[in-house]
């Protein structure tokens, strides 16, 4: 579980295609102080720490992620979110942020703003109705507040601080993002699907 709380970003050093698997060897500040089986989000994708060597952590995509997440199109030197999972013992600084990406969106414009940043973003339609004005988002990882909804749009808006601690610096316009819904959105959207 995590908050959506950008703690650090990576760099992907190293990429291993095995099967329909992808390793990836990642430098970070925080790879040192990883453990071994520790969960840790990685642009949003909550991924298990399999090995720790030379200030950088190793972790594994199944095919499962690859097909969900844009980490199939992570290459050598491709900035990443980091966080490690949330102390039960503190504050929720975020939101609920499990690391579990729905799907992908587009980035169809990125605005520079006297002091922000503002980006738009569309989404597949089947994934509409999880969009809502002022809820909350997780896009690579990072808690975000959802405006200017459309049908299957959205934009959101990043201060100065998330904009030079995070990847969100890099992103521009036709790259893709993870995304992961609000937890209680989904529930209750899943809900109102069952009733007959």
């Amino acid at each position: 579980m995590f908050t959506g709380i950008i703690e650090n970003t990576g760099v992907v050093k190293e990429i291993i295609s095995t099967g329909t698997n992808k390793t990836f060897w990642i430098t970070s500040p925080l790879s040192v102080e990883l453990k071994v089986d520790q969960s840790v989000s990685h642009n949003g994708v909550c991924l298990t720490v399999e090995a720790i060597e030379n200030g950088m952590h190793r972790v594994t995509a199944i095919e499962e992620t690859l097909v969900k997440t844009q980490l199939n199109q992570w290459a050598i030197n491709t900035q990443i979110n980091v966080e490690r999972c949330m102390q039960m013992n503190g504050r929720l600084d975020g939101h609920i942020v499990q690391g579990h990406v729905d799907t992908v969106a587009t980035c169809i414009a990125a605005i520079v703003k006297e002091g922000s940043w503002e980006y738009s973003f569309q989404i597949a339609n089947n994934f509409a109705a999880l969009i809502i004005e002022k809820g909350s988002i997780a896009i690579n990882g990072i808690s975000l507040t959802i405006f200017n909804v459309g049908h299957n749009l959205f934009s959101v808006a990043i201060i100065p601080y998330t904009f030079n601690n995070t990847n969100m610096q890099f992103l521009k316009k036709g790259d893709l993002v993870n995304i992961e819904f609000d937890m209680i959105g989904k529930y209750i959207n899943r809900m109102q699907e069952l009733k007959y």
